[in-house]
């Protein structure tokens, strides 16, 4: 099929790579437009611009669709099917009607739970035992359009956001190159109205930890803010993010460590840091973080 890719982080990238090598003809990608990053405050092209250039497609990144130049553009492009994952602009209604066969939406959670902007932090923040993969036909909505496929996975105990990320985007790309195979064979299934749950995109205020409340929530908050932002506290004056916990079945006092090996205690229960990070340091796991800076039992957080 004639193909216009749309997607801008590193989630999407999986997915070019398998449209590519499905042997679809990518028209075009669209992705949002560099972003000044590092010291020197450069532009940086996204993850998926970096590819796309790297794979000699063409490259358009607008700062916005709704134009009438945008949508005749992109209109001009006489592609058979959109393919739309983590973008990140909204898509008016010419374009959604642009492609002959409309545009597909790969969504990380199962639909309805999560539609909006974070759903995989989000579902191990709640505590879901479960997510998916759905491709969605796209309409004027809010992620509310009829799923085509859609596919479980299980949220591993310790598992973080950014593993299961990954593990995500590459159940996405296998599950759209099954949905452009079989398309005409497909039924679109509205999504119910009950069990309709909104993603909110990340706050960092989100982040700071509250030692009082219930460790199994705390476990959740860590594992589902990492890598990014990240849940952090206070060592000896200084903010550390907490990027990796696991629950362990002890009491004490709030924020206090209780043993040695940065077991904290919460609210009810405590938990083990299992991976962490000083200011302008990189990640470490636990054991190297305490060779470079013990954290003896009793130590208030």
């Amino acid at each position: 099929m004639r193909v216009v890719f749309m997607g801008t982080p590193d989630f999407s990238v999986p997915v070019l790579d398998a449209l590519v090598a499905a042997g679809h003809d990518i028209v075009a990608v669209y992705c949002q437009p560099p972003r000044p990053a590092g010291r020197g405050k450069k532009p940086r092209p996204s993850p998926v611009q970096a590819k796309a250039e790297g794979l000699s497609l063409l490259v358009r990144h607008p700062t916005s669709l709704k134009t009438p130049e945008a949508a005749e553009a992109f209109a001009a492009l006489n592609a058979d099917i959109a393919v739309v994952v983590a973008y990140g602009l909204i898509l008016p209604q010419a374009v959604l009607d642009a492609p002959r066969l409309g545009c597909l939406n790969i969504h990380a959670s199962e639909l309805p739970r999560w539609r909006g902007a974070a759903p995989i932090h989000r579902a191990i923040m709640a505590g879901d035992e479960t997510t998916g993969i759905c491709i969605m036909q796209m309409e004027a909505g809010l992620d509310t359009g009829p799923v085509l496929l859609c596919t479980r996975t299980p949220i591993r105990a310790e598992e973080c956001t950014g593993e299961l990320h990954d593990r995500l985007s590459t159940m996405g790309a296998a599950l759209i190159v099954e949905a452009l195979d079989t398309l005409g064979t497909l039924t679109p299934k509205p999504q119910p109205d009950v069990g309709v749950t909104y993603a909110a995109k990340i706050d960092k205020a989100e982040a700071k930890i509250d030692w009082t409340r219930p460790a199994k929530v705390i476990d959740r908050q860590i594992r589902g803010l990492s890598p990014f932002p990240g849940a952090w506290c206070m060592f000896n004056d200084q903010r550390v993010k907490l990027l990796g916990s696991q629950l362990v079945d002890q009491q004490g006092a709030p924020g206090v460590t209780l043993d040695n090996e940065l077991t904290v205690a919460c609210g009810t229960g405590a938990v083990r840091l299992t991976r962490l990070q000083r200011a302008g340091k990189g990640a470490q796991d636990r054991v190297t973080f305490l060779r470079g800076w013990p954290v003896p039992k009793g130590t208030k957080l």
